[in-house]
């Protein structure tokens, strides 16, 4: 009885491994093979940018030297490009716009390389009237400005709301009339994190970039930036980089002078984009430092005429790119 035990048991396994086997995609164990070659020659700094005109610019920088066996792996749609930046290695990924892409990508970075941290960067909107297009920001702190409680308008908001936005503040006449819009109340995020408690989240409104980190970058202040676009559009002024202001994130454009000055006064951010927070907040919860690097490439519904976006885009997305070129070399 006990070697018809044995046998059926084994039988059993070996049925196991084969659907479990079939049921991954060839291509994909292609990809995970790869990933434990490229994961013997560890460890990784992680970069991470949003989309192709960030990526242009980190390329176009010629800082990065491709694997020479393995150049890259493509994994759920993604490819994580593998090589070296002033010498260090690193895993590069574009994660795609949005929140829900920024946390995927990294989460999915985390698990899969042997990574030591997380460098995010590219562009953002600015809001705040010291700072200029082309300047670059490495904020210590990052709030989630999209997760709201949406009211009528004569609705309470819950007591620990952070801060509130009432539509009718913004009537033209001013108070005149009803806005059916109502009022929306600002919340916080749920943070769950490898030193809390399991399945225990915290209330989190801002979440702090590596301080560590955070003092190394304050090595690139006064770096030199790039100030012309081409022979024929260029800054005013000449760019500089600042270490250690505010940075807002939902998954919102911001291109529009009223909410811009209503984000600028509420929280005292400096700049707005629609993935950092998501990539700082997967980065912390699972215990890598981060940090965030975004050049600022429009005034956020700050200018007068068309956004700015589409002429100094590629410009801040450049000045971004050389900053984290200089910071990984700061990284032992």
């Amino acid at each position: 009885m006990a070697a018809e035990q044995l046998v059926a048991l084994l039988f059993l396994t070996l049925v196991l491994i084969f659907v479990n086997a079939s049921a991954i995609p060839s291509n994909r164990l292609k990809s995970l093979n790869i990933i434990k070659e490229v994961n013997r020659k560890g460890p990784y700094v992680g970069l991470i940018t949003v989309y192709p005109p960030e990526e242009n610019a980190f390329f176009a920088s010629k800082a990065f030297k491709p694997d020479g066996k393995h150049p890259f792996v493509d994994l759920s749609g993604r490819r994580f490009r593998v090589g070296k930046v002033q010498g260090k290695k690193v895993i590069y990924v574009r994660c795609g716009v949005g929140m829900v892409n920024a946390a995927a990508a990294t989460q999915q970075m985390l698990d899969m390389f042997d990574i030591t941290g997380i460098v995010h960067f590219g562009i953002a909107g600015n809001v705040n009237n010291s700072m200029s297009i082309g300047d670059v920001t490495i904020p210590k702190q990052f709030a989630h400005t999209g997760i709201w409680d949406w009211l009528n308008p004569n609705g309470t908001l819950p007591a620990n709301d952070i801060a509130e936005l009432d539509f009718g503040s913004y009537n033209v006449p001013k108070g005149d009339g009803m806005n059916l819009l109502g009022k929306i109340g600002y919340s916080y995020e749920q943070f769950f994190s490898e030193t809390g408690k399991p399945n225990t989240a915290i209330p989190l409104f801002w979440a702090q970039i590596s301080e560590r980190w955070l003092q190394l970058a304050a090595g690139l202040e006064g770096m030199e930036l790039e100030r012309c676009v081409n022979s024929s559009a260029c800054l005013s002024q000449k760019p500089k980089l600042v270490v250690g202001l505010r940075g807002s994130t939902a998954n919102i454009f911001v291109d529009n002078a009223a909410y811009r000055d209503f984000l600028y006064q509420t929280y005292a951010v400096s700049s707005v984009d629609m993935e950092s927070f998501a990539v700082v907040m997967t980065s912390l919860s699972n215990g890598y430092p981060v940090i965030v690097i975004r050049g600022l490439s429009d005034l956020a519904g700050g200018q007068t005429g068309q956004n700015a976006i589409q002429t100094f885009g590629p410009l801040a997305a450049r000045n971004a790119a050389q900053a984290v070129v200089k910071f990984i070399g700061y990284l032992s």
